[in-house]
């Protein structure tokens, strides 16, 4: 798009022939390792083609971008179900994040956190100006929590898909909407940015409606509650399962398609597993 040729492109120039065999290959040992029934209903989120779908009896019902943890800040591999929507959320960044980025922002001046929309608490709640912080004084931590507030600016946007992991990640709205036009979107700490974020969520609340008296008027309540900017939990009754994997090709319309190894797991697994004795 830019022009360029980048890190991304030069990797899938050089592509040989067998290094498709080798993604291939390890793509089907990575197929072969998911559950040998899935559900009838699931959201199957791909970092490396940066693409969700969302499957109904084994057929994709809809697709949307998706952007995805950096190579530093890699998606991780997981399972899981979509246990609560959470409109206008508040943002409370891991101390991967803090101690990586905040607090050196912090250091070199502290008007960052009011920049950024953030606020400084300390262990009983209490609001702390970070103007009177020694910052000088850490440096593997802060004893404050740091919470960016519900809002457009927010980073996790209007809309927050939260499901249990060990990693604290979701999927969710994002603040920056025009990434989804670049090409490469592995761009983000971790989280899955949706860009059919309210697609998504409305196809949840319709299935939830089916076995839940009631529930089909909850669709009009989260639009209500967007247009007024209103934080609300919405629980998920019937969890749509999540399988977050990371798999640089698959098969589409009788074509095997290729995807960039932005993360270099496929190339770390060819050397280890395909080496030449």
């Amino acid at each position: 798009v830019d022009g360029r040729v980048g890190e991304g492109t030069l990797r899938m120039l050089n592509l040989s022939d067998e290094e498709k065999f080798l993604r291939i290959a390890i793509s089907l040992d990575k197929y072969k390792k998911l559950p040998a029934t899935m559900p009838d209903k699931y959201i199957w989120v791909n970092a490396s083609s940066n693409y969700l779908d969302v499957i109904e009896n084994a057929e994709v019902k809809f697709s949307s971008k998706i952007i995805c943890g950096k190579p530093r800040t890699r998606t991780p591999v997981l399972n899981s179900a979509i246990s609560v929507l959470i409109t206008y959320p508040q943002w409370v960044p891991p101390p991967s994040i803090v101690l990586k980025e905040i607090l050196p922002a912090v250091k070199k001046n502290p008007g960052y956190l009011a920049r950024k929309g953030f606020s400084l608490l300390d262990k009983e709640g209490n609001e702390v100006d970070p103007y009177t912080v020694d910052w000088s004084k850490f440096s593997k931590g802060i004893p404050y929590r740091v919470v960016q507030g519900s809002g457009d600016a927010n980073a996790l946007g209007v809309l927050k898909f939260h499901f249990d992991n060990k990693y604290s990640v979701y999927l969710h709205d994002t603040n920056q909407r025009y990434l989804f036009g670049n090409a490469m979107r592995s761009l983000s700490h971790g989280c899955v940015r949706v860009q059919d974020w309210e697609k998504l969520a409305l196809y949840i609340l319709r299935n939830d409606s089916l076995n839940s008296a009631g529930r089909y008027r909850m669709a009009d309540s989260l639009r209500t509650w967007l247009k007024n900017k209103q934080k609300h939990h919405i629980s998920v009754k019937n969890k749509i399962p999540v399988y977050i994997r990371y798999i640089t090709c698959e098969g589409k319309d009788g074509q095997v398609v290729f995807y960039d190894d932005v993360y270099g797991e496929d190339k770390h697994l060819g050397e280890k597993y395909f080496t030449r004795k």
